[in-house]
């Protein structure tokens, strides 16, 4: 594995952040990035040798979340198998075959300060129907949500402040991703400006969410098929219970084998702007 070499970004952990739950929708097929995910689960698609899920952790784990609820679906038996094996894939270890089997570990590489609750949620769930089957997981008065397929360098401690202020029920990072082809600004035939992949104007939602509780209870049913960005998110707007946190900085979904390839190479050139951890 290539290891980034970018420089960790210092973090403000958030007061009480060790007992907050956040929830990872871990259950899509990822269809439209077949080439790298043919045997794997979506979050499971490497970055620098390592699932994106696992980038994702990292990120909430600088600013000091450790309780994470996995919504599982496609699958599930790999992810489920990677952290039941976790150690043994990154640490030295001796292995007596002669006995139980017991590894010794000889060092503390691949410890991390996580805990992580499994929840299969269905193989063709929406992604509402998903948080819904995990409302018994979720102690404490909020919650934060994401994706495992999407990086960014994300503050995680300004989003919690930003849904702190808002005082609504529910908080969203607007990102403004770049476009996938070059911009042309014109006057009459003549080409005034080339912009290569220039950002979008709008926001649009990055996947970083903070909850109030109630949002559960109050927006969602227990229709196997909901979305959470159809009518909880859309009810919830239309009720003025949303805040924007916007966030300039890097964001990147990886929905095709084209990002998969651009997120690989940011991470091997040592320039990955959302690793904000130190090792």
């Amino acid at each position: 594995m290539t290891s980034s070499s970018s420089a960790s970004t210092p973090g403000r952990v958030v007061p009480g952040a060790a007992d907050i739950p956040v929830v990872i929708l871990c259950g899509g097929m990822g269809t439209r990035i077949r080439e790298a995910s043919e045997k794997l689960p979506k979050p499971m698609v490497d970055i620098g040798g390592k699932p994106i899920l696992w980038h994702v952790m990292k990120t909430y784990g600088h600013y000091g979340f450790r309780r994470f609820i996995l919504c599982l679906g496609y699958k599930s038996d790999v992810i489920k198998n990677y952290f039941l094996n976790y150690r043994e894939q990154v640490a030295d270890f001796t292995l007596k075959l002669a006995d139980d089997h017991t590894p010794t570990f000889h060092n503390t590489i691949g410890d991390e300060d996580w805990e992580v609750t499994f929840a299969e949620t269905g193989l063709l769930s929406g992604t509402g129907a998903r948080v819904r089957r995990v409302r018994d997981y979720l102690t404490g008065p909020r919650f934060l949500l994401t994706y495992g397929d999407g990086v960014g360098a994300i503050d995680v401690a300004g989003l919690w402040d930003a849904h702190q202020r808002g005082g609504r029920i529910g908080t969203v990072t607007g990102v403004r991703p770049s476009s996938r082809y070059g911009e042309l600004r014109t006057e009459g035939d003549t080409v005034a400006l080339f912009a290569e992949k220039p950002p979008q104007v709008g926001w649009v939602s990055g996947g970083f969410f903070v909850f109030e509780r109630e949002f559960v209870d109050k927006y969602m049913d227990d229709d196997p098929g909901m979305m959470l960005e159809r009518a909880p998110l859309q009810q919830l707007a239309r009720d003025g219970q949303l805040t924007l946190y916007p966030h300039d900085g890097f964001w990147m979904g990886m929905d095709t084998f084209r990002d998969w390839t651009e997120l690989n190479q940011l991470w091997d050139a040592g320039a990955a702007p959302w690793r904000v951890w130190a090792d």
